[in-house]
């Protein structure tokens, strides 16, 4: 099987409410998660963001780097100012060997405001997504030949959110921009990710896998949360815990060719759902899922 389970420390603590987790150290998340049965992390707020000090720490719990979140303002700034910004990322993504850079487009983005309904989330006008594509396409062509793939993650209360997004995107760039399947974030957006796996399997370079509370999402939505309080809520969950049909997920996945990571990614709060707990349970239902697409 070429595809390597990863996690990211979101189990433990968060980084858009660091509050949640805050008294969990760094080591505690690494060692539970190598305890769990991952092979990787991918960053959080608590790691640290140079190479000569990141990379020890993950060797000696045997673990790699997958990846890490990096937010672009390319509605605000050109590609050579955003790659400028980007550097000490990029820089620490490959001196760690990552193979591609999760990013999202965060200009306008409400998924960080406390006090905004996702009903409120951005919407791009013909002439945001003229401007907006052959930007994220020309940074996905930097970064290529940084050797990092762009994995275009869509989620909530950004631009890029539901499926008709994604199609968007996928249609008006070239295979330079890849794409992040984030199983939950489209569920909850009101996609379907069997329906995006197979038909944009070709361009899927990272997986996130988080699984959905169904009768959650439906009480959300019609309470109209702003995300954080739906994160709270226990929106997420980990793979096999909700409603993600996943081996409908990872079938046209496998059957393109998919060698990637399988990071498992469900922000909720640590006091609710003990850490090594879901660690674990979602290791072992995504390893599962994966054994039966991927062989």
């Amino acid at each position: 099987m070429a595809i390597r389970l990863g996690i990211n420390p979101l189990t433990w603590t968060n980084d858009d409410m660091p509050e949640l987790g805050a008294e969990t150290p760094l080591e505690t998340c690494l060692a539970e998660g190598k305890q769990a049965g991952f092979e990787g992390f991918e960053l959080g707020n608590k790691f640290p963001r140079v190479a000569s000090q990141l990379g020890p720490i993950l060797q000696r719990h045997g673990l790699a780097l997958v990846s890490g979140w990096y937010g672009s303002r390319l509605l605000e700034r050109d590609v050579d100012a955003e790659m400028a910004e980007a550097e000490p990322h990029i820089a620490l993504l490959t001196a760690l060997g990552c193979t591609v850079m999760v990013h999202a487009e965060v200009a306008r983005a409400i998924h960080g405001a406390r006090a905004t309904p996702l009903s409120q989330r951005p919407v791009l006008s013909d002439a945001d997504w003229d401007l907006l594509a052959p930007r994220i396409e020309k940074f996905g062509r930097r970064l290529k030949a940084r050797g990092l793939h762009l994995a275009y993650h869509h989620h909530m209360g950004t631009v890029i959110e539901s499926q008709a997004d994604v199609d968007r995107l996928m249609a008006t760039t070239g295979p330079d921009v890849g794409l992040l399947l984030d199983t939950g974030h489209l569920t909850f957006a009101g996609g379907d990710p069997v329906a995006a796996a197979e038909r944009h399997a070709a361009r899927v370079v990272h997986v996130h896998c988080k699984d959905i509370r169904p009768a959650v999402m439906r009480d959300v939505k019609a309470r109209d949360l702003p995300f954080l309080a739906a994160v709270l809520e226990g929106v997420f969950t980990v793979p096999g815990d909700g409603c993600v049909d996943y081996p409908a997920v990872l079938k046209p996945l496998a059957a393109a060719g998919y060698a990637g990571w399988l990071v498992v990614e469900a922000e909720q709060d640590p006091a609710k759902a003990h850490p090594l707990t879901y660690a674990r349970m979602g290791h072992d239902n995504l390893a599962r899922f994966a054994r039966s697409a991927f062989g």
